[in-house]
């Protein structure tokens, strides 16, 4: 079943998180880290740090149902967007660095996933969610630096990336920030459109993410090398990786219930 409010977002997230410890199963490293991001949302609402409230609950709870539905197409071998189909294979794979997964979960998710949430609660006023949607971005903002040493820990090389760029926590906040801003195009290009022409968009944008995805999957040349070098010094035991990006949870997050709205 759907999630209705972010508290059953957050309640179906840690079920996936306690089935992939218990199973030693990668596709809880990004349901760990997102449950860090939809948590900080909704504290974030219980503070007023969102102009509306409800309506930033509804844009959480759609956005997320999207990764939900696609992973429970996944386990039962339903037809799922292309982007999703390759982080979750990639998860099947003990070779990616755990960095390349997470990045595959945000590829399909923020890439194409938050356009669609934005247009679907928007009804038709992009103006009106435009204000709640940049705010999450001071949200990730203040968890990137987290993440990154949770990932520090877990794959101890993995400042070797730097070979490749001036400095790989930079790639990852500029990633983020590009693709969110990358969503909002797309969300504008797709407000409007209807019936094929609407299905016919988020099918261009998938095609497009994907290749982006088997890209980010499936390195080449002098970083496939740099890869195998940090693969082989990382953590193994992936209850032990999503146990550590979901550290999160004891430290920061308070569990105090927060008014809900229903989902439209």
């Amino acid at each position: 079943m759907p999630a209705n409010t972010i508290n059953e977002v957050i309640n179906a997230l840690q079920t996936i998180i306690t089935d992939s410890i218990a199973t030693n199963n990668r596709l809880g490293y990004f349901a760990a880290l997102y449950y860090k991001v939809t948590a900080a949302v909704r504290d974030g609402i219980a503070k007023g740090q969102f102009e509306n409230g409800p309506r930033m609950e509804r844009f959480d709870v759609i956005f997320a149902n999207r990764y939900l539905n696609a992973l429970d197409a996944w386990k039962k071998k339903k037809p799922l967007s292309d982007s999703w189909r390759v982080a979750f294979e990639t998860a099947e794979r003990s070779s990616p660095l755990v960095l390349q997964q997470l990045l595959l979960g945000m590829n399909a998710h923020i890439n194409l996933d938050l356009g669609i949430a934005a247009v679907e609660v928007s009804n038709g006023n992009m103006d009106g969610v435009q204000k709640d949607f940049d705010a999450i971005n001071t949200i990730i903002s203040a968890l990137t630096y987290e993440v990154i040493s949770e990932i520090n820990r877990i794959s101890p090389l993995i400042s070797l990336l730097g070979l490749h760029s001036s400095n790989y926590s930079i790639i990852i906040q500029f990633s983020i920030s590009n693709a969110r801003d990358g969503a909002w195009c797309f969300a504008e290009d797709l407000l409007g459109k209807t019936g094929s022409a609407y299905t016919d968009c988020i099918n261009a944008r998938d095609k497009t993410i994907t290749q982006l995805g088997v890209g980010l999957a499936h390195a080449t040349g002098l970083m496939r090398i740099t890869l195998w070098l940090i693969h082989v010094f990382e953590w193994k035991n992936p209850a032990k990786i999503i146990k550590e990006l979901h550290e999160y949870q004891k430290e920061k997050i308070t569990v105090n219930p927060v008014t809900t709205a229903p989902a439209v």
